[in-house]
């Protein structure tokens, strides 16, 4: 077992508007329980959990483990504007010498292999995003506003969590929001870091609209 710390972060700030209705996804019940808290009990082994939660769903999510008596530990940090943000406020309680993965908080069903994987690999490289391979067809936008196929084999999804040395991913973040931000691994790249990849799971998919609840 390393003996370098791990903490994770769960990104659960955002108002699921995708989804419709007035409850954000990340607290609508699978399976009988809501969907974060699910993300969470996945990351069970973690010993340091930090919650990243918008300002009124702070208030939510504490009714939501009164009424389900959900009692595991987390530091609830308030989120941002940006994804961006809601990950740089979070990293303030990461210490230096710690390993961190980042988990979108609609992400319920990812393996402890998955997550144990990008552990061992950040640790030594610095840096794990798990992906799949893509068993779709693809096509790609050219300049003249037509189409072309590209080669799928060179083609990867990427999921989380995206796992990092947390000296590498705090100094990364130490920069001004850009929309070319999609993930953290695009923020750590940018600062001159290489992105190691390692396996995903095709069942570790985001939910984001009310038929991927339906298909669990």
């Amino acid at each position: 077992m390393s003996q370098i710390p791990r903490y994770v972060i769960i990104v659960a700030a955002g108002s699921g508007s995708r989804m419709g209705g007035n409850i954000p996804k990340q607290f609508l019940p699978i399976d009988g329980k809501p969907i974060l808290m699910r993300t969470i009990d996945a990351f069970s082994f973690v010993p340091n959990k930090i919650l990243v939660l918008s300002h009124s769903g702070v208030d939510m999510w504490r009714r939501l483990c009164k009424e389900y008596g959900y009692t595991v530990q987390c530091r609830v940090v308030e989120g941002g504007a940006e994804r961006f943000h809601s990950v740089k406020n979070a990293l303030d309680f990461v210490p230096d010498d710690a390993v961190v993965a980042i988990h979108d908080g609609v992400r319920p069903y990812v393996t402890e292999t998955v997550i144990e994987d990008a552990f061992c690999v950040a640790e030594i490289e610095g840096s794990a995003v798990p992906v799949v391979d893509c068993v779709d067809s693809v096509r790609v936008l050219t300049e003249d506003g037509g189409n072309m196929p590209f080669d799928r084999n060179r083609v990867k999804l990427v999921q989380t969590p995206q796992v990092f040395k947390a000296s590498i991913i705090k100094k990364a973040y130490n920069v001004e929001y850009n929309s070319a931000f999609t993930d953290d691994a695009s923020v750590v790249e940018a600062s001159g870091y290489r992105i190691y990849l390692t396996n995903g799971d095709s069942k570790n998919k985001k939910i984001t609209t009310i038929s991927d609840i339906q298909n669990y």
